[in-house]
């Protein structure tokens, strides 16, 4: 069986594509990128193909690449939309024209990978374009199964880093008072059902096109998932405070300025909705219960460690910025200018170069704030080595030319050792799979 796999190198389709090569079966694959530089096809029984939802949504384009395919499965879904990675586009018209393909070719089965409340009460641009989608495909003469999981949980997953970070806060805002109820699935319970459905296990009963969705064993609160993610992780009980509703913009702001990685206004409307279903047809097609959200986590501590970075890192990110602009508004007036000058002449500095070395001085460090504050990486990178050579051309000039403050009991100058310690751990972090 030759099966057609796009999204291969997502998150979702990356277990896909892993789960059917270990069942024997022969994968292509389609990749934004030449086939050459991508990271899957080493295994002998891939081919990959080039192909770009965001372009290809017409059915000519698909026609040609089916050829000899017995099965499709579209993986291909974004949670935000990213230039001409849209909602339309990588949602609704590429697979519109890659099923109306699939209908005029010799596919055998057409596998779309939905999402738990794309139906008739959706109201978010994710469901309803992923709805859009499904609505077509039930309409071609096709055989067809419309998965549509709740929350999917996996180490590697970028949601599930989302959830393990809101649960290791030390308090998690909560944002208005419905129940807010999912069922998480562990994407590899996900994956297994979608190699029972390529196998035949009797999912369709006789029907052209089924919706099944793909849930957890159980239903339960947002607050509870993370409650119980913060327990797998060994980091006891979830505080969780109540917010108005009305505070949600001007903090989902705050922290987005601020460089945390926070759900957006749509995904929390998708949460206030609720997301759950009976799982016994998932029971039914693994031929087992699907694992709790207590076994999700495969490594505690290294979640545990990963979870906390991604909001303590910010947090010193931010408190840098503070530093530097906090010393450039000091510098400036609040700190008598006249002592200012008389320091910099005992160091050395001509008193004509006094008050312009001091303007620029205020300058630099009231800029190097707003890059830590401004920047992404991977530009931010190389503010934090520009900042620990100023603080140590600083400290060392102080210490040979004022050395009364290297002796100082409030420590001005040592000091300056955990904040290198400090930039040094943001240097090497800055490029990590955990970091923002």
């Amino acid at each position: 069986m030759r099966i057609l796999l796009t999204g291969a190198s997502g998150f979702i389709g990356t277990h896909v594509s892993t789960a059917l090569l270990a069942e024997g079966f022969q994968l292509t694959c389609t990749t934004r990128r030449a086939p050459s530089h991508a990271r899957i096809g080493d295994a002998p029984r891939v081919r990959l193909i080039e192909a770009d939802f965001a372009r290809d949504t017409a059915k000519a384009a698909w026609l040609p690449r089916l050829a000899g395919i017995d099965v499709v499965i579209n993986c291909v879904g974004i949670i935000a939309e990213h230039g001409a990675q849209t909602f339309a586009a990588l949602h609704t018209q590429a697979p519109r024209a890659l099923f109306a393909a699939c209908a005029e070719s010799e596919v055998q089965l057409v596998i779309q990978l939905s999402a738990l409340g794309a139906d008739d009460g959706a109201v978010s641009p994710y469901h309803l374009s992923k709805k859009a989608a499904d609505d077509f495909l039930a309409s071609l003469p096709l055989r067809a199964v419309i998965v549509q999981p709740s929350l999917v949980y996996g180490d590697d997953g970028g949601s599930a880093r989302l959830f393990r970070m809101l649960a290791s806060l030390p308090v998690y805002p909560r944002f208005g008072r419905a129940p807010q109820l999912v069922q998480p699935v562990h994407v590899n319970d996900l994956t297994d059902v979608i190699v029972a459905l390529v196998r035949g296990a009797g999912a369709l009963g006789g029907q052209k096109t089924r919706r099944v969705p793909v849930v957890g064993p159980q239903a339960l609160p947002f607050t509870a998932y993370l409650a119980a993610l913060r327990a797998a992780m060994g980091l006891g009980r979830l505080r969780a405070v109540p917010l108005p509703r009305w505070l949600m913009p001007p903090v989902l702001l705050l922290a987005r300025l601020l460089g945390f990685a926070m759900p957006d206004r749509a995904t929390l409307g998708m949460l206030e909705r609720g997301n759950t279903a009976d799982a016994g047809l998932t029971r039914r097609l693994l031929g087992r219960a699907p694992r709790p959200v207590a076994q999700f986590i495969s490594d505690a501590r290294g979640a545990a460690v990963r979870a906390r970075l991604d909001w303590l890192l910010p947090v010193l990110r931010l408190s840098m910025a503070i530093v530097w602009i906090a010393t450039a508004i000091v510098s400036a007036g609040i700190y008598p200018v006249e002592d200012s000058y008389r320091l910099l002449e005992r160091s050395g500095v001509p008193p004509d170069w006094a008050p312009p070395l001091l303007a620029g001085a205020c300058l630099f460090d009231l800029l190097l704030g707003m890059a830590t504050l401004a920047l992404r990486p991977p530009w931010r990178r190389w503010l934090w080595p520009l900042q620990a050579a100023l603080i140590v051309f600083y400290t060392v000039w102080i210490a040979v030319f004022l050395p009364e403050f290297l002796w100082h009991p409030y420590g001005p100058l040592t000091k300056n050792l955990p904040m290198l310690a400090a930039l040094w751990l943001l240097y090497q972090l800055e490029e990590t799979q955990w970091n923002t």
